[in-house]
């Protein structure tokens, strides 16, 4: 099973539907994700999202990077600008790769629709051939 961490800044909106669509759609693969900065909450727009889209799951919850560490993960994505700039290095053996999506906090639940479509057609496939 090949695993793959999602980094965000706040992990509270696009690392959590990342998470949640690779560990729903795509086979012998495990999401994660965490941010740089956790907020320590997911948005309620996520939630919903991710529900709507039988996605959801109790184990999508905000979490820092520190809680990733004894992970050794195959692959690395970057959703947004501040996290690609602080992530941290991984082994030689991960693959890093930055995939940015608009942030859709503090936006109506249309926002939060569009960036799972987004991240459905844009990050899936690309996450499916890094590991392939």
């Amino acid at each position: 099973m090949k695993k793959v961490l999602i980094l965000c800044t706040g992990n509270s909106c696009r690392s959590i539907i990342a998470e949640a669509l690779i560990n729903k759609y795509l086979n012998n693969m495990r999401a994660y994700s965490a941010g740089v900065s956790a907020t320590g909450s997911v948005n309620p727009n996520t939630k919903k999202v991710l529900e709507d889209e039988d996605a959801w799951s109790d184990d999508c919850y905000s979490k820092s990077l520190d809680k990733m560490l004894d992970i050794e993960f195959d692959l690395v994505v970057t959703v947004c600008d501040s996290a690609k700039e602080s992530c941290p290095t991984f082994s030689k053996s991960t693959k890093v790769v930055h995939v940015g999506f608009e942030d859709p906090d503090g936006k109506d639940y249309e926002a939060f629709e569009e960036t799972l479509q987004e991240i459905k057609k844009k990050l899936l496939p690309i996450v499916r051939k890094k590991l392939s």
